[in-house]
């Protein structure tokens, strides 16, 4: 079973049996015979097959992670305990609203299954984190989603979506969004962000002019200069933010309601570490029970 679980490994990095083959010395024949027995051995498909191209399925990438703690666990018996910690550094990117809501809880759960590794997380906007994620900097990034496809060795996984609502100041009369937003100053989301881009998009369908007096980034420093009444402002509802702050309050759009998704955005499986994949599924789990 051990070679079985090796080729699967190499499978998994390769992309294609060929390819596998030709960097463990095997046939391509040899390593489908392989790929064969280890599925019915597990009695689960592990793999979707395209052509030449043996993709992972989902259960798949998860017996990929088993798999390479096994044989990392086999290549230690023996060792000294000292030498079986891994110093592998998980490399993170996360807009802000992320690094207050369900990034934190997915790290304390990795760290305490893999006490030897180090993470990193590095704040940005998802354009940048995007663009490290396709680099290789960044072992991977939670981010809005894309308003264009991502590259074909880049996978997202959506972890949530957030409604955008109008934010008020408390006591302000009138539920009318459209009447706020021509008549009261407007405090706007950043439009070189995602989130900023699909607020102006939604303001030329709905033709609306805003009296624009400020555009911001940072969704808590929008919240509060609508609680200081500098304005009013199209937000997305996030976890870090419910409930809101008892100064603003939130109209809802109705049936004219855009959403921003907020995502996980990763290389392909065979480019990043195991403890990467793994810390990727927790943010996965986290997100799921939020």
């Amino acid at each position: 079973m051990l070679r079985e679980l090796q080729t699967f490994i190499a499978v998994a990095e390769a992309g294609t049996f060929a390819a596998a083959g030709e960097r463990i010395g095997l046939t391509q024949a040899a390593v489908s015979a392989q790929m064969k027995r280890l599925e019915s051995t597990l009695g689960v498909a592990l793999f979707e097959r395209q052509g030449r191209n043996a993709r992972l399925n989902a259960r798949g990438r998860h017996t990929l992670l088993q798999a390479q703690e096994l044989v990392r666990l086999y290549a230690s018996l023996g060792a000294d305990a000292d030498d079986q910690v891994a110093s592998t550094l998980v490399s993170v990117g996360a807009i802000a609203s992320v690094q207050r809501g369900l990034l934190p809880s997915a790290l304390a759960r990795f760290h305490r299954h893999y006490p030897g590794c180090r993470t990193r997380v590095m704040p940005g906007l998802s354009m940048q984190l995007v663009d490290l994620v396709d680099a290789g900097e960044l072992d991977m990034a939670v981010s809005i989603r894309p308003p264009f496809s991502l590259q074909s060795d880049l996978r997202w996984t959506t972890l949530a979506r957030e409604p955008f609502r109008l934010l008020v100041p408390a006591g302000q009369a009138g539920d009318d969004w459209r009447e706020c937003l021509n008549e009261r100053p407007f405090v706007r989301y950043d439009r070189a962000s995602f989130g900023g881009r699909q607020v102006e998009r939604f303001l030329r369908e709905q033709r609306l002019n805003v009296r624009e007096v400020c555009e911001v980034d940072e969704l808590e420093a929008i919240v509060e200069l609508v609680a200081n009444r500098v304005g009013v402002a199209l937000v997305p509802e996030t976890a870090a933010l419910r409930p809101w702050p008892a100064a603003v309050r939130a109209i809802d759009l109705g049936s004219d309601t855009f959403h921003r998704d907020i995502g996980l955005v990763q290389r392909a499986s065979g480019q990043v570490s195991e403890p990467a994949w793994a810390l990727a599924e927790l943010i996965e789990r986290v997100a799921g029970s939020a």
